[in-house]
């Protein structure tokens, strides 16, 4: 399959998707994975707002599955994934203010690669055919107030506020999810850069992993974890994650 990219926007008042096309945005009536309709002629993409390319009934995000950013944060390597979730009420597209919630202290920023999964996944025996199961990849910023992380210790609270789960701009599918490198800016100020080769537990082994927890859905999400050089946001900052052939997720950051 060769890759393709896929957004959602609103078309007068309701979310559609569609596919990018040369000439524009094909509108589909279904989510891309699910063998949808397209309509034969294209809209000028700029006619329409932009949503987020996801709708999950879940986000698994994995935690310290880089070794810097586990150094970084002082804390050990896992001998398995760490994984915890976020709620789809986090999410918010690309271009939407990222909402510091007052008393929350340091909120920072953290780059990362989302992986949409397009066929359920299930007790899968190996990480051998994994990616089988999943549709494509995007970008996501798993925004963290830090405080209340080592507060809680667990992290629900921390990850789950409102706006802390920018994804987008785009969902491509028909790419490798190894090798792409994962950027993490701010004002334009480079902060994070790795690969996903620096994922101490790589994409085939998470879906696998994961399937042995909790059933995967075609739309899940699974944030993948971060590379080192998590920083803080402030107020009318501008923070950016680029997921190479992807593209920029781009979101300002004010108080809630």
């Amino acid at each position: 399959m060769s890759a393709q990219a896929f957004v959602r926007v609103l078309v007068e008042g309701a979310p559609r998707w569609a596919r990018e096309s040369a000439d524009g945005l094909r509108l589909l009536d279904k989510a891309p994975w699910a063998a949808p309709r397209e309509e034969t002629t294209s809209v000028a993409a700029a006619a329409f707002a932009p949503l987020a390319p996801v709708v999950p009934s879940k986000i698994i995000a994995v935690g310290r599955n880089d070794k810097a950013h586990a150094a970084e944060r002082g804390k050990p390597v896992p001998r398995e994934p760490l994984l915890f979730l976020k709620p789809p009420s986090a999410i918010v597209g690309p271009g939407a203010a990222i909402r510091r919630p007052a008393g929350a202290g340091r909120v920072d920023h953290e780059a990362e690669l989302g992986v949409v999964i397009g066929r359920e996944a299930v007790d899968l025996p190996g990480p051998e055919g994994a990616l089988s199961h999943v549709f494509g990849i995007t970008c996501v910023n798993d925004v963290t107030a830090r405080d209340l992380q080592e507060r809680d210790v667990q992290f629900t609270r921390a990850k789950g506020f409102d706006t802390f789960c920018p994804v987008g701009p785009r969902l491509v599918a028909g790419l490798e999810p190894g090798g792409r490198r994962v950027e993490g800016r701010v004002n334009g100020e480079v902060r994070q850069s790795a690969t996903t080769d620096d994922l101490i537990f790589d994409v085939a082994h998470l879906v696998w992993f994961i399937s042995r927890v909790m059933t995967l859905l075609p739309g899940d999400m699974i944030c993948t974890g971060t590379p080192s050089g998590v920083g803080p946001l402030f107020p009318d900052d501008v923070v950016e994650v680029e997921v190479g052939a992807v593209g920029v997720l781009r979101n300002p950051v004010v108080v809630r």
